[in-house]
This record gives C-alpha cells, structure tokens and sequence, in this order.
C-alpha cells in the first residue's frame, strides 16, 4: 500500500509540475493555473546583491577555484599533495537561512572576517522562475519530498541562499509570551525573558521591514476570514516581511517580485557589504576537532572540512576559523556534529516538526464575495488562533498543481480529472500544532518522529474546525485529505449532516499504519534537535549557542530552541540567532 501511494502521489506530481522547453504544462490552462514568468515587476533588479560577495562552486574549476576565493580578500593556500584548498578566517558560518545569515551580519559587523558556506546555490529576484517543478528541485532539500523513516509526515525545508526565508511565506510572528515563560522557567534558558531578547526581536523586525497592514488579501486567506468571522471567531492578521501591497501567490517559489525581503536580500546583503564570503555548492563534510585538555570542554573546533558539489572539481576545501557555526537547520546540523565525533545525548533529539493537517473546500467561479485564485496573493495573511485552551491554529498554505494533485485522495481517473478542474477554486485550511512528541535526527535524511496522543486529539480538533470554517465560508463542497476520499455537499445539507460528517474527520497515522483510512501530515518547521539547556544533561549547546563538549563551536539556527514554538518560528529563529551572535562576537574580546 505504501509504496503505490508514494508512486501514484510522485507520478501525480511530476506530471502537473514539470514544464516543457517554454516553461509551460499542457494541464495547466484545464485547470485554470497560470505563470506568467516574463511579467516585469516595479521593483525588478538587474543586479544580484551578494554578487560581490560571493563565490560559485556551480561556475569554478580545479584552476580556477584559489584565485575567485583569494579575489575576494580571502587569505587562501594551497596543499597540492592533498589537494585541498585552504581558507582562514575569523568565522566559519555553516549554512545561510535564517539563523546563519543573521549570525553572519552580526559578526560581519564587528570586523570579523566572515566565511558562509552553502550547499545550495545563489537565486536573486531575477533568478526566480516561479515553476513548482523546477523550484522545488532547486530551491528545497531533496526536491522538496523528504519523508520521515515511517512515511508519516512529509517534511519541506530550504536549500538555498537564504536557507528557508527565501522560500517561506513572509509571517512574521513574534515568540508567544507563553513560550518565552516556558522557556525561562522549564528549559531555564533567561535570555527569552531577557531585554535582550525582546530588543532583538524589535531589531529583527525593523530589518526585515515586518508590516501589519495588508491591502488585498487573496483567496483563501479571504475564505479563513470570512469563514471564522460567519462562526463568530476572530482571525487575525499576520505580519509580513513585504509592503503592504504585496501580492506575490508565488513566495513558496521564491518572491519574484522582489518585495519579501529574506535573509538572502537583507541579512546577507549587511555581510557581504561588511567583507563576509559566502561560497555555494559548498556541502560541510566534517568539523575540525582536536583534543582541549585546559578546558571543561573536552574538545576544541579548529573549523570544517567541505566538499565541493561541483563535479569538475575535485579539490575540498578546509576552512580554518576562530569559531566554528553551523547553522544548516534541524535536520542537517544534528548528523554534522555526530559523524564528527561528538557524542552529547542530546544532538539529533528532541525534533519537533509543527505537525500539519488540511482540509480544503470547493468554492465555484465567479464567486463576487469570494473572488480570485488559490494561487494568487500573499500566501498567508491571516491565522485563527483559538485560545489558551486549544493547542493549535488554523492557517492557509500555498499549494502548486503538483503538490495540490499529491496530496489528493486517488478514487478514480474520473473523479480526480474533476478534482483538479477545480484545482483553482479549491481553497485549503491547515491545524497546525504545537507539538509534544518529537523525533530523532542522527543522520542526513533519515528522520523517525513519534507523536504524542495530545498532538493527535489537537490536530483532530483543528481539521474539525478547519472543515467548519470552509463551511461557513460558503463551500459547495469540503473534505479532508484522508486517504479514503470522503468528502461532504454542502448544499441542501442539514446540521444535522454536517456533524455526521465531521464525526468522521480524524487524524489517523500514515500509510504505514494499516488502518482503513489514514493522513499524511506535513511539516514546514523543524525545531530543537540541538536544543539549549542549562547544562550537557539537559541540552546539546548552552545558553550561549556553544556545544557542552567542543570550544569555538556554535549552533545558531532553529535546532537551538527548547521546544516547539507553536506559530511559525522564523521570527523566533533570527531573534534568537540575534543574541547569540552577540554573543559569539563578545566572545572574541575575552
């Protein structure tokens, strides 16, 4: 069963978002999707920002490789017999997303000289295509479908310059008061109820140009508004990182546009015009250790060994530094630490992933209350937040043809033909929670996730809801994305319909489960499997980003968090990677 559901749903996917040589998908006009990839926009550039700074592994050779890095004011050498490149600089910097670019302006800043290093590669504003097949094989790791061991959750995070920023869709929510309690008093890390905490989270906001107004919003943020409002609920509205004109359907895919402003087009820019390098292509291999006798910690990090993703080029680079960051994620910087010899019970543990849940709802054409596509506008403007009792919120995804298709329940070529003739129409809801399980990530792409039976009466609760809100919005039609396609018109049918449907609503687990009818959950945010705590019993790196066993070696991005956040962590993430940069950079006078 398994594996024909990942074949039908792969298949499916290829084939409504791969293009021909023009950029296009004879499926797409059927559907009513359209990209329009020549559309000029007012704040289109013609240069690439980090140009000056950066060196592309895709565009260098054997001979060429020394001399690009050295033109950037690097001090490199050269071992023939080994043949390695060698860079030394103040920082090393492990991955460019959120916490990485953020920690990279930072140190930047206050003269140190500062190497990025990046698996992905460089997409500025004109780069965007906008296509989902090519976008998601480009700009997301593993072409943007990484299961977990057991199938059970579908995970998407960022591979590019600019980590998830450059993908993610522009909320902007500030830690909850809840969390920063929780955090202080449980986990007993004092910075989140610290001035220093909330100066950086206003610092943050202030360069990413967060706004609270938003002008138009489109479909089916329109729907979770309208919906909620007809139950008597409340939706708020969610802070961006673009103007309030902004109306880019597409930020999943990189915002063409160019008005989202990621780390890849402000945090990065402040390093580079500081003297930073970021290198692309470049895949971290293993840290530097060395034995540190002097110290409580165990072992000291010299810097990292890189290889290069670029086959015509068979030199590694060595990058030796003063202070070593990773900085690629949840996902990758647990397996960096552990296949280079460190050992703390703690790294790769604790995984939290903001489980997912979507139900969607038909809406017909030329609806005048409800007008536009569900690929149109920003992706997500408003979230429903039900209180201090209910552990979840309800939000809007951004969902391409591709993805719209794989997600969708497989009950005959006729039904689904119709199902995707309503593709732009369709609006989906999400329940997102913040979760109690968690999972383990020791090595790359391979990650087990357990939830605990609180995440799954939540998630329940929430696609109930969700399924609801749709109601209430005016679909003709609604339904959730279990495996056995059940679904429920609207029209003509009584309350008393209504809830029999919903008594059916479950969050049952993955194709693996073996039961009847079953979910695949998503997740867009990975937390904590290299969390702080207030000592190595407790946490992988303590207060101040550093590992318990290796000095000079740091984590700064959202593996650092003590547990799951709740809402979407992007602002959590650069505030925390804010203070430990700080930090490191004071670290530097001891």
């Amino acid at each position: 069963m398994f594996l024909l559901v990942c074949t039908t749903s792969l298949c499916l996917l290829a084939f409504f978002s791969q293009v021909d040589e023009k950029s296009n998908n004879p499926s797409w006009e059927a559907i009513g999707y359209k990209v329009d990839i020549n559309k000029e926009h007012p704040k289109q550039q013609t240069e690439r920002p980090l140009q000056k700074g950066m060196v592309e592994i895709m565009n260098e050779t054997d001979d060429t490789l020394a001399n690009s890095l050295m033109q950037k004011g690097l001090d490199v050498t050269e071992n023939l017999k080994e043949n390695i490149c060698k860079i030394t600089c103040d920082v090393v910097i492990i991955g460019s997303g959120s916490g990485g670019g953020v920690a990279a302006a930072i140190l930047a800043k206050s003269g140190k000289k500062v190497v990025v290093l990046e698996k992905g590669n460089y997409f500025s504003q004109r780069d965007y295509s906008n296509l989902e097949g090519p976008s998601l094989d480009q700009l997301y790791e593993s072409g943007g479908i990484l299961p977990t061991l057991d199938g059970k959750v579908m995970i998407q995070a960022g591979s590019t310059v600019g980590g998830g920023s450059a993908v993610n869709w522009s909320a902007c929510i500030k830690t909850p008061s809840s969390v920063l309690k929780e955090w202080a008093e449980v986990h007993k890390i004092k910075m989140y109820e610290s001035h220093e905490y909330t100066f950086a989270m206003n610092k943050v906001c202030e360069r990413i140009g967060v706004n609270e107004k938003c002008v138009k919003e489109g479909f089916q943020n329109q729907v979770l508004r309208k919906g909620c409002e007809n139950l008597g609920l409340k939706a708020e509205f969610v802070a961006q990182n673009a103007s309030e004109n902004h109306y880019c359907g597409s930020c999943c895919f990189g915002c063409r546009s160019g008005d989202k402003k990621g780390a890849d087009s402000t945090w990065l820019v402040d390093a580079v015009e500081h003297g930073a390098v970021i290198i692309t292509g470049c895949k971290a291999e293993k840290l530097l250790l060395t034995n540190n006798h002097e110290e409580k910690r165990r072992k000291k990090c010299l810097g990292v060994v890189s290889h290069l993703l670029n086959p015509k080029i068979s030199k590694r680079l060595l990058i030796e530094a003063k202070a070593t960051i990773s900085a690629c994620g949840s996902l990758i910087t647990p397996s960096l630490l552990i296949s280079s010899g460190l050992r703390n019970p703690n790294i790769g543990k604790h995984l939290h992933l903001h489980p997912v849940l979507m139900a969607w709802g038909y809406f017909p054409e030329n609806d005048p209350v409800l007008p536009g596509k569900n690929y149109e506008g920003g992706i997500l403007t408003s979230v429903y937040k039900p209180g201090f009792d209910e552990n979840y919120i309800l939000e809007v995804p951004g969902l391409g043809p591709g993805t719209f298709a794989a997600l969708s329940a497989w009950e005959s070529g006729k039904d689904f033909k119709e199902r995707m003739l309503r593709y732009s129409r369709t609006a989906h809801v999400f329940a997102l929670v913040k979760d109690y399980g968690s999972g383990e990530v020791k090595s790359a792409g391979r990650i087990n996730y357990k939830f605990h039976k609180s995440d799954v009466e939540n998630l329940k609760k929430g696609l109930k809801q969700a399924v609801r809100v749709l109601i209430a919005a005016g679909a003709t039609e609604v339904g959730t994305q279990s495996s056995d396609g059940r679904r429920l018109k609207c029209k003509g049918s009584s309350d008393e319909d209504v809830q029999e449907f919903l008594e059916t609503v479950d969050a049952k687990d993955g194709p693996l489960s073996m039961v009847e009818d079953w979910n695949i959950y998503g997740s867009a945010h990975q937390m904590g499997s290299c969390r702080m705590g207030e000592s190595e019993k407790e946490g992988a790196v303590d207060e101040n980003g550093e590992s318990w066993e290796a000095k000079g070696l740091y984590v700064c991005d959202g593996s650092v968090l003590p547990s799951a956040v709740g809402v979407n962590p992007m602002i959590t993430i650069q505030s925390t990677a804010y203070c430990l940069a700080q930090r490191i950079a004071k670290s530097f006078d001891v």
